[in-house]
């Protein structure tokens, strides 16, 4: 892919953009944040977004469509305003709209993809991003200029959130960055993607789920009717007031609840070299009748033997859909995508940063202590 005089300007180049060009294009004007970034916003390989100063809580989900402005659409939708600058209560069940501090200008060539950041997903708040003139959640097509939107809707627990709390994540991408499977094949071969002999490799790296146990546990699922749980502050709830764990019992299966909520494992520790991007692919109909991980992204560095890892596991967030479903031990339910990093990011995660999740097994979000 050649690069534009415009993505030149910004340093942009081909592949996923890791953090020094994402700083590039805050100085170039490609990235427009209401307010300065503050420290740690800018991760390896994204841009982790900011609520702005106002909500609104809707009827429904929407799209603006292809000719409409978000607001014009809100208008016909909105119930009521909030003023997201004094903290504000959002309740489970219920869907909200939020202006994002960051907007964008992006150059010919460049596109973008949003994720809940994992912390969120860790909670069971779903959150989209939505531009002007979208048909798409969480895409930003190429060339976009105009403001950014986060749909939230907290689906367990009721959240309280402020200006300035990071819920979302933006990854940033010029050109055909993703992996074929026979690349996936040999980096695989050199780097060790998941610790697995022969791992099952069609349209990504699957990964499976693990019901035999860490140290008797399997994983948990989430309570329902509990406290308050305000998304800036860690390490400040006790676990079993939130959730009841689900303790190993030799069966190696789990019935999932429609409508429950549950953290668990992948059978697989997972490897991300520095030199490249990964992302979980959402629910797959084939797979069975549940959706697993809401967020995506995994870092360039995650599980990284350089970064204090030898593979971490994946967690993953689960939620049946309409029917109880079974789980069985080593059950394939997702496939990781791998793609070129533009250039290696100058901070590894887990190595450079602090991450809350590098090394981990089975780990509820940076929220809860034991």
């Amino acid at each position: 892919m050649a690069v534009t005089r415009s993505q030149s300007a910004a340093g942009i180049l081909p592949g996923i953009q890791s953090d020094d060009i994402i700083a590039g294009m805050v100085e170039a004007g490609v990235i427009r944040p209401g307010q300065p970034l503050v420290a740690g916003q800018i991760q390896p390989s994204s841009l982790d977004l900011r609520l702005g100063a106002r909500a609104w809580r809707v009827r429904a989900s929407f799209l603006p469509g292809r000719d409409r402005l978000l607001m014009t659409r809100l208008d016909q939708v909105a119930l009521h305003e909030i003023d997201l600058t004094r903290g504000a209560v959002l309740e489970t069940g219920c869907v909200y709209i939020a202006e994002l501090l960051e907007g964008l200008s992006l150059p010919r060539g460049l596109a973008a993809a949003a994720n809940p950041k994992s912390s969120t997903g860790r909670l069971d708040v779903f959150t989209r991003v939505i531009t002007d003139r979208s048909a798409e959640f969480d895409v930003v097509e190429e060339g976009y200029h105009g403001p950014l939107y986060i749909e939230i809707s907290p689906r367990t627990f009721p959240v309280l959130v402020r200006t300035g709390s990071r819920l979302s994540q933006i990854r940033f991408r010029a050109g055909g960055a993703r992996l074929t499977d026979a690349e996936l094949m040999a980096v695989h071969g050199r780097e060790t993607l998941v610790a697995s002999a022969e791992p099952n490799i069609q349209g990504g790296v699957a990964v499976s789920v693990d019901l035999a146990g860490f140290e008797g546990v399997v994983g948990y699922r989430a309570k329902r009717f509990t406290g308050l749980i305000d998304v800036d502050r860690v390490g400040a709830y006790r676990v079993h007031e939130f959730w009841e764990r689900l303790d190993a019992d030799g069966s190696g299966s789990l019935i999932l609840d429609p409508g429950q909520f549950y953290i668990l494992a992948s059978k697989e520790a997972v490897h991300v070299p520095p030199d490249y991007a990964c992302e979980m692919t959402p629910f797959d109909a084939l797979v069975g009748e549940f959706r697993v991980h809401y967020a995506g992204f995994f870092d360039p560095g995650f599980g990284h033997a350089g970064a204090g890892g030898a593979g971490a596991r994946a967690v993953l967030e689960v939620r049946s859909r309409d029917v109880p479903f079974i789980l069985e031990d080593g059950q394939v339910v997702g496939r990781l995508v791998y793609e070129h990093m533009a250039k290696r990011p100058r901070a590894l995660y887990g190595a450079d940063l602090k991450s809350n999740y590098q090394g981990q097994s089975l780990k509820l979000s940076k929220h809860f202590i034991a």
